[in-house]
């Protein structure tokens, strides 16, 4: 497997990272542990959780896996920061006052001394940047955080950031950690120039569109039960389209042609995109992680991107994953 480096920190990961969204709601703790300990036995370190995850659980669990035995030094351990954990004024954003509380309170649960990429979950347009770095700076300063980073920020906010921190001499993002997949396509219009050109590693999360890109949900007829949109709603039945299943069922048929499963497809496209320093796969189940390990050592071949750039091609978009953004407007598609 070839390890890549995370933008210009000089740490190397490997090409796919571990998504841990599913642990403590739809994975149980017994099976995230297995999981955990199956991602470093075959060489996956960076594993991104967030403090919003399962209202913690999902932090709670892989500290405790590090307590019950997973080797800590063996996981590039990433979690995020901004969205609500509470219900009081301050419980959110990015204020001094929040990153402070809420980095704490990581460490604890996740039962380490020292976070390795801290991430900010969201923008804020509220709190000037110049605020957040500031309190990011002296968590790097006290040894709690190593690196920092962004998530499903619009371009121009990150060249915003990136600025900020060349001139008032801040700790500077390594990472943006956008939606990209088959079925959305827009960040390949100014945010992949955009880290290309700034050495930023690109970690996209919901390679797999929700389960759409890879034929999960039909053309007609109602949601799976058993699927993330019919069982969370919300945001996640937002995504789901007939263009988007049409696509998706397009994409089955191009696995079949080329020996592969469609998840191995999917993701195996996005982690071999331009730009592209490690898609973050999030598995439900033990099953589903050891379907996509394959995928590490795969490269994917011209004949395949040519069929997928068909079905979407590139800078464009079918299925709105941006709409958790706070900052893109809604798409009539």
């Amino acid at each position: 497997m070839e390890y890549r480096l995370l933008g210009r920190s000089g740490v190397r990961v490997a090409p796919v990272a571990l998504g841990t969204m599913n642990f403590g709601s739809l994975t149980s703790e017994e099976e995230s542990v297995r999981i955990l300990h199956m991602a470093v036995e075959r060489g996956v370190n960076l594993v991104d959780t967030a403090n919003t995850y399962a209202k913690g659980e999902s932090e709670r669990i892989i500290g405790n896996a590090f307590a019950g035995g997973l080797p800590r030094h063996k996981v590039f351990l990433a979690t995020k920061f901004f969205n609500p954990i509470g219900d009081g004024p301050n419980d959110q954003g990015g204020t001094r006052l929040y990153i402070m509380r809420a980095c704490e309170e990581s460490l604890r649960r996740l039962q380490t001394d020292v976070i390795d990429l801290y991430q900010m979950h969201r923008p804020s347009f509220e709190v000037p940047i110049e605020e957040t770095l500031s309190a990011l700076t002296d968590l790097v300063h006290q040894g709690k955080v190593r690196y920092i980073g962004c998530s499903t920020f619009p371009a121009w906010k990150v060249a915003e950031a990136l600025l900020t921190s060349e001139f008032k001499g801040y700790a500077r993002f390594t990472s943006e950690q956008p939606p990209y997949n088959l079925l959305d396509r827009r960040i390949e219009n100014e945010l992949i120039p955009l880290a290309q050109a700034y050495n930023l590693a690109i970690l996209p999360w919901s390679p797999l569109a929700q389960g759409l890109a890879i034929g999960r949900y039909p053309v007609e007829g109602p949601l799976p039960s058993d699927s993330r949109a019919a069982q969370l709603g919300g945001i996640y039945a937002q995504r789901v389209s007939r263009r988007g299943a049409e696509v998706g069922a397009q994409v089955v048929k191009i696995a079949q042609e080329h020996g592969l499963t469609p998840a191995q497809l999917a993701l195996l496209w996005v982690k071999d995109q331009p730009g592209v320093t490690a898609p973050i796969y999030g598995p439900r189940t033990l099953a589903q992680f050891e379907e996509i390990l394959p995928v590490l050592e795969m490269r994917l071949s011209d004949e395949a991107r040519r069929a997928l750039d068909a079905l979407n091609p590139p800078g464009n978009v079918v299925v709105d994953f941006h709409n958790t953004s706070r900052w893109t407007k809604p798409l009539n598609i």
